[in-house]
């Protein structure tokens, strides 16, 4: 007998996807136009744009191909992830231009308002890690519509509120996005999921394309840390980017070295490779306005290997057994502790380098309530999404069809032709 897929998502999928599409395109029909100004920043069109297209590389080839990993998941890894940035992204240059709507009565697009707007898009693709395979495409789009707006509002609160930096606010997004996605894959946990999936597998060759997502991120991850860095100041953008390369560098060779420490045999796992190399970028980059000297970058990068690859090997199935959260890309270990790590490493080195006690307190007060308010709005956000999906109005997949493409892609099995 035939094995029973998920139903067709054509009553589902495709009205959402075109009542969201015709939405976007009357609202930017009247209240969006593009900025004039040739400068960004005091940038250049043709130098700014290059690193507008580095942080276009990270978010769809670099997250695309980094989740391409499973066997029989590709199409959806990839496809998903397209589908998912698009969508996210023309959402997020909306809800960021609210504020010059309301003074100019037009919100105001140029790149420096895309790398913004597909950078608040990372921290849904960080969450789409933690339920990768278990999930429908609807479902996806409803995370990254709800998972975007509750980043910004986020953003807007600490800026608001606690007055911190644009560029910091922004950089938490790795904290955000892994919280969220936590809290997500709690809500939506399937009994069950003790044992390993029936099809969440890798192998060599799926191995290698998701290898390749990571090379894409390992190389343009200074960009991605340093593009909105006011380079008005001299030698802020370049501190930025030598601080990130040098954390990578780091943060690549200590995994390889834990990973092999860790292991039964000694050996080196691709997957677990590839999860860890980007720890130090991303603790840097939550801690990069503190981050003055090489050796400061460099530790961090080295720390944050060290926890991303133990919580790799270690945490994710405590995780599961412990908590019921089944993080399938591991992305507590992966963005959540690094990004911890940053967070801290930035309170330590702001409080050494302060002269004022005074001063210096008060920044470790507010430092934490940034932190506070950044985990409190990501679970909650992420606790209303994980209830709203759990109608069944959305159709999830069953437990047998998760980490499946035959479920959602028209594949001709053992035929040559796709």
């Amino acid at each position: 007998m035939a094995p029973q897929y998920a139903p067709s998502l054509r009553s589902r999928l495709a009205p959402l996807l075109l009542f969201l599409q015709t939405a976007f395109i009357i609202i930017y029909a009247f209240f969006v136009e593009v900025d004039s100004n040739v400068k960004v920043d005091g940038e250049t069109f043709s130098n700014f744009y290059a690193e507008f297209q580095d942080v276009n590389v990270i978010v769809i080839l670099g997250f695309g191909f980094l989740c391409t990993f499973l066997v029989r998941y590709g199409f959806s890894g990839s496809g998903f992830n397209l589908l998912v940035a698009v969508m996210a992204t023309q959402w997020a240059i909306i809800l960021n231009g609210i504020e010059s709507w309301y003074y100019r009565g037009k919100i105001r697009v140029n790149l420096r308002s895309l790398v913004v707007a597909e950078m608040c898009t990372a921290s849904v693709l960080i969450s789409m890690g933690t339920m990768l395979g278990k999930t429908n495409p609807v479902h996806l789009i409803i995370i990254a519509l709800l998972e975007v707006s509750g980043f910004i509002v986020n953003e807007w609160v600490l800026q608001t509120l606690l007055k911190v930096r644009p560029l910091n606010s922004i950089m938490l997004l790795h904290i955000f996005g892994a919280f969220f996605g936590l809290m997500l894959t709690w809500i939506l946990y399937r009994k069950g999921s003790e044992q390993r999936f029936e099809k969440e597998k890798f192998d060599s060759k799926t191995g290698l394309f998701s290898m390749l997502g990571s090379v894409f991120l390992w190389m343009f991850w200074p960009t991605f840390n340093s593009v909105l860095v006011d380079d008005r100041t001299p030698g802020r953008k370049l501190g930025a980017v030598c601080s990130t390369y040098l954390a990578l560098a780091v943060s690549a060779v200590t995994a390889a070295a834990i990973a092999l420490l860790s292991h039964p045999k000694g050996k080196l796992n691709l997957i677990h490779m590839q999860s860890c190399i980007l720890a130090g970028g991303v603790a840097v980059g939550v801690s990069m306005s503190a981050v003055h000297q090489p050796w400061e970058a460099m530790t961090i990068g080295f720390s944050a290997a060290i926890i991303s690859t133990i919580g790799f090997q270690y945490l994710k199935i405590h995780m599961l057994l412990a908590f019921q959260c089944h993080d399938t890309c591991a992305t507590l270990s992966t963005h959540g502790l690094p990004g911890l790590l940053g967070w801290l490493s930035h309170l330590l080195l702001q409080i050494r380098d302060s002269d004022d006690h005074t001063m210096a307190i008060r920044f470790a007060v507010f430092h934490i309530c940034t932190l506070l308010i950044t985990i409190t709005i990501s679970l909650s956000t992420g606790f209303v999404t994980g209830l709203l999906l759990k109608w069944n109005f959305w159709r999830p997949p069953q437990s047998k069809k998760c980490f499946d493409d035959q479920a959602f892609w028209e594949v001709h099995l053992n035929s040559g032709k796709w």
